[in-house]
């Protein structure tokens, strides 16, 4: 069971590599001469994570950035940050190891392909996507969207979602186009496919207006008569999306699918 075990104040050299535990993105080096800049200044706001394997073995899974700025400073001012806050883990390897992913995951930039490692990850070591969702904090459908769509997605379409020139509900339908291709035709749909995206065809399309604040609050209504008690967990990502989606103006198909998830048969029933 993955467990915070305590906080603690430990010497730096004590936190070791683990060589199956990394930052699963290239340390950014502006990102840690920026972390340099204000950790030199404010100190070490927010302590490193760290996976205690046995008795005071140390392995870092959260905080690389950080970690790489810290030594930083410590080459310019020797003696300078001898000693850390670091909050200590404990767990099976998977856990640890899906924790890794998870912090990795949670940054303000996230895109949707970060959370494919720790999907996939979890998915082939027989986490239930029930178990996933929750872990991550994610709807079931949206683990099962990527257990389904992602391993075998062409890196082409992978890289147009990292650089957000495609949007998840455009790729899951590329997928979805080749996995019901006639068998031998698969490559044939998939190159179809991605020079209607060369051409122009992954700019978003306008979407009608799918929802009103009086539709929503009537369907709600019409819900709490079968489901009073019903309740819904959604993440800041999630609420965005859904007060984009009522004021109709600047959300797209990602916004909406997330809406979908969320909140079951709010749009299903007012979209055709």
């Amino acid at each position: 069971m993955l467990t915070t075990k305590r906080y603690e104040y430990t010497e730096i050299h004590k936190i070791q590599s683990h060589p199956d535990i990394s930052n699963h993105r290239a340390l950014n080096l502006q990102k840690v001469s920026h972390y340099e800049e204000d950790i030199l200044k404010n100190g070490l706001l927010e302590p490193l994570v760290v996976w205690e394997k046995k008795p005071h073995e140390f392995y870092l899974i959260g905080g690389f950035h950080r970690l790489a700025a810290i030594n930083g400073i410590r080459k310019k001012n020797p003696g300078y940050f001898d000693r850390v806050d670091i909050r200590v883990v404990s767990g099976e390897f998977d856990e640890i190891k899906a924790l890794n992913l998870k912090l990795n995951a949670d940054r303000v930039d996230t895109k949707i392909t970060d959370f494919f490692d720790i999907v996939i990850y979890l998915n082939n070591a027989n986490w239930s996507t029930e178990r996933i969702s929750e872990f991550i904090d994610r709807s079931v459908s949206w683990i099962e969207d990527i257990i389904r769509y992602a391993p075998g997605m062409d890196h082409r379409l992978r890289k147009l979602l990292e650089d957000g020139k495609l949007s998840w509900a455009r790729a899951k339908s590329i997928c979805r186009a080749v996995l019901n291709a006639p068998a031998g035709n698969e490559r044939k749909i998939l190159e179809t496919e991605l020079k209607a995206l060369s051409a122009g065809g992954s700019k978003p399309q306008p979407i009608k207006k799918p929802l009103t604040f009086r539709t929503a609050k009537k369907n709600i209504a019409r819900k709490m008569e079968t489901k009073k008690a019903q309740s819904y967990k959604i993440d800041n990502e999630t609420l965005l999306s859904l007060i984009l989606v009522l004021e109709g103006k600047s959300f797209n198909e990602d916004h909406l699918e997330l809406v979908k998830n969320a909140f079951p048969g709010l749009i299903d029933e007012l979209v055709s």
